[in-house]
């Protein structure tokens, strides 16, 4: 037990400390101008080309040793870097760049009867803490969409990719230094210690927002145990309906791509519905379109009876994000069916549904609540920087402050200024 207690002790200490030199940083780098940002940003971008070699070490030395760890394929597959995605991080930085400065933008303007001029104004949320899992490309998303929304970031990676996040948020800090700007404005956590996540979760007035990006279990313990605010999703359970007036080619491309484009990110499509009146003609070349690419389906009893080798789906199934090459396949009876198949199922994420009519999409989008709905599109499209924002730290679900794509401009808060010429209140 005192061992147990030194740990937190110490877990304390580490924190409170990070936090009390992010909020220094974050002083300065909310003041700073927009161009500033934009250059440690640029910096960042060419040192992270520059230094290619290097990153791809680390994370080779991160691969072995969750490999060794038995790790599975679909966490395998989101920490592992190529010059695709290194090059998709440095580019990420250099379409934040492009964006309107998040800070100071005027959101509201007017004038009361009493000549009182008000403004809303945006401002940085503050020190922002990041507890992520496999996937070290979020380090550099959650550093420059935090910077280039005038806040300062602590950063806890995961374990398992701990080498090659350490020196993303190295080429952070240094790009900050290299533009007179705090290198403390992003922080790792040095430590693996499960204890420094419960002293992030602690840290009241210290850190303003947390933001988990994981699976199930990291994100339900931060909702859980967090007293900071949190922006979260749980789980990406993302379904494609085929409507009975969906055009064929478009169907099968859009399935195929929702699910196997990348099959281990959230905005892949876990769930198809398909209408009955267009089941027979459609559903066994969408399912060899799919078995094709390597992707195993579990059909309910009807979709069964049309392609027979499907395995059987059970009521887990449908509640299950498997982030992986898997596809529960469910026949329904009519748009109606489907908009209460993703109301109970569904994680608020993203869905879409195929079809050419209008009313039907209208009504979809109206009675399907979720942050993401779509019209004849992938939902693998569900991604901030898809949307034109740069890039994001993720897709939150609640409703409060943020929903969707988190980007720079969720990263922020606002004031009012008020402008008077002597006015008193009676």
């Amino acid at each position: 037990m005192a061992q147990l207690a030194d740990r937190r002790i110490n877990a304390n200490a580490l924190i409170d400390e990070m936090v009390q030199k992010s909020r220094a940083a974050q002083s300065s780098i909310g003041k700073s101008n927009f161009t500033t940002r934009c250059a440690a940003l640029q910096t960042a971008a060419a040192a992270i080309r520059e230094q290619s070699v290097a990153i791809l070490d680390a994370n080779t030395q991160d691969l072995a040793r969750a490999t060794t760890n038995g790790i599975s394929g679909a966490f395998i597959e989101r920490l592992t870097l190529d010059d695709a995605r290194i090059e998709s991080m440095a580019s990420g930085l250099e379409a934040m760049i492009k964006i309107p400065d998040p800070v100071g933008a005027q959101l509201a303007r007017w004038q009361q009867p009493n000549g009182l001029d008000i403004t809303r104004i945006s401002t940085p949320l503050g020190v922002i803490g990041i507890i992520y899992e496999s996937r070290p490309n979020v380090t550099i998303d959650a550093a420059g969409l935090c910077i280039i929304a005038g806040n300062a970031a602590i950063l806890r990676g995961g374990s398992d990719s701990q080498l090659t996040a350490s020196l993303l948020a190295t080429i952070m800090g240094d790009s900050l230094e290299a533009v007179d700007l705090p290198r403390d404005g992003v922080q790792m956590v040095p430590t693996t210690d499960r204890q420094a996540v419960g002293a992030m979760l602690s840290a009241v007035g210290g850190i303003d927002v947390v933001i988990p990006r994981g699976g199930r279990s990291l994100v339900e313990r931060v909702q859980t145990d967090a007293r900071v605010p949190v922006f979260a999703h749980l789980e990406g359970i993302c379904h494609i309906y085929i409507h009975k007036d969906a055009d064929p080619e478009k169907a099968r491309k859009i399935t195929l791509n929702a699910k196997m484009r990348r099959t281990g990110i959230c905005g892949a499509a876990e769930t198809l519905l398909i209408d009955k009146s267009v089941a027979g003609d459609l559903l066994e070349i969408i399912v060899a379109d799919l078995t094709e690419a390597g992707c195993a389906l579990r059909g309910d009893v009807a979709a069964r009876s049309l392609v027979p080798n499907m395995t059987a789906a059970n009521e887990v199934d449908w509640h299950t994000e498997y982030l992986d090459s898997i596809l529960s396949v469910r026949v329904v009876d009519d748009l109606d069916m489907a908009i209460a198949h993703i109301g109970k199922y569904g994680s608020s994420h993203t869905e879409s549904i195929i079809t050419e009519s209008h009313h039907a999409a209208d009504r979809f989008f109206a009675e399907v609540d979720s942050a993401i709905v779509m019209q004849n599109a992938s939902t693998q499209f569900a991604d901030g920087g898809e949307f034109g924002m740069g890039a994001e730290i993720g897709i939150a679900t609640g409703r409060l402050h943020a929903r969707g794509p988190v980007g720079a401009s969720q990263l922020t808060s606002f004031k009012y200024v008020v402008r008077g010429d002597g006015q008193t209140r009676r």
